[in-house]
């Protein structure tokens, strides 16, 4: 397994995205998400992306449980930042203040079972909280033994070099894949130039690229992708005639859509780590086999002729979430 460095943590060329075997992507089957987790580190996958808002809280949980016995296999990621109204869990709001952060800290702790947290993140910057106070209690986690480093997820260039001069910033996570490439402007620019990790998640376009989406009814009724923009309307089969024309390119290549997708996002820098999230071993096996596929300039050149950057119709968030991102 190649292995990539996010500020101090040595971590696998891929993770694994742990959100979907909780919430958002249909009903979950703990056996088999855990049988995922157990399988993942066998492939020498280390780095288990997870949040305290999957959930909320359950999805930590369920990490915690899959690494009893084997905490010194993982690298654990989570993050912490979006709020969730117990009465109405679709209700959210950020918080970005030391003292949320350090209580939010205390309880992923527990929930993970674990007594440090690698790769603790700040999972949406609050405009209504200077990053360098967000940043500061996050060095606080570090000095105090909880957590081993820090990163930032949705952040923008301007906002991580603010960040990362209060403290080395680790890794920023945002979502990256041939149909959302906005990072490939200053975000990995700044990441190259600071040394900072870049965490690409939903690498394979919410599960769209893999080209096993084939109608608006394939998504279960609980399944959030119902409500995203590029999901919905026309939309829904604009998308869908660009993953056709990404599935020709994966079948001249002998592999398949998710596997040619996953192989671009590996080939975009030694920083950059794609987090991939599924719920099933097959899917991760199939993810995993994206490393024997090489990209060639040649099949850039065709994947950009029907892919170009902002070919994806709609937003990547409905509207309500999309002021989330700091853009």
């Amino acid at each position: 397994m190649e292995i990539k460095k996010l500020g101090p943590l040595t971590v696998s060329a891929m993770g694994l995205g742990c959100m979907g075997m909780s919430e958002f992507y249909g009903p979950g089957d703990e056996a088999e998400s855990i049988a995922t987790i157990h399988r993942a580190l066998e492939l020498g996958i280390t780095l288990l992306d997870t949040a305290d808002m999957y959930g909320p809280f359950t999805n930590e949980e369920l990490v915690g449980r899959a690494l009893q016995g084997k905490r010194e296999q993982a690298i654990v990621a989570t993050k912490c930042g979006i709020v969730r109204d117990p009465a109405n869990p679709t209700r959210r709001g950020i918080n970005g203040t030391p003292e949320y952060i350090k209580a939010s800290c205390e309880g992923s702790l527990k929930r993970l079972g674990v007594e440090v947290i690698d790769l603790y993140q700040l999972h949406r910057v609050d405009p209504a909280t200077p990053i360098e106070e967000s940043v500061g209690a996050m060095a606080d986690l570090v000095r105090a033994g909880k957590v081993r480093a820090i990163g930032l997820s949705e952040a923008n260039s301007a906002t991580l070099r603010r960040a990362h001069a209060v403290y080395p910033i680790a890794s920023v996570q945002t979502e990256y894949s041939l149909w959302s490439r906005d990072p490939d402007g200053d975000l990995l620019a700044t990441c190259r130039e600071l040394g900072i990790g870049f965490l690409a998640y939903s690498p394979l376009g919410r599960g769209f690229l893999t080209g096993q989406i084939q109608s608006f009814d394939d998504f279960a009724a609980d399944d959030f992708r119902r409500h995203s923009p590029r999901f919905q309307g026309d939309n829904f089969q604009k998308n869908l005639d660009l993953v056709a024309k990404l599935a020709e390119i994966a079948a001249a290549k002998a592999c398949t859509p998710s596997q040619l997708a996953l192989a671009w996002v590996l080939s975009r820098g030694e920083f950059v780590v794609p987090i991939p999230g599924t719920k099933r071993r097959r899917y991760l096996d199939e993810n995993f086999a994206a490393f024997d596929v090489e990209i060639t300039e040649q099949d850039e050149s065709w994947i950009d002729a029907v892919l170009p950057p902002g070919a994806a119709e709609g937003t990547r968030y409905a509207e309500a979430m999309m002021k989330f991102v700091d853009a």
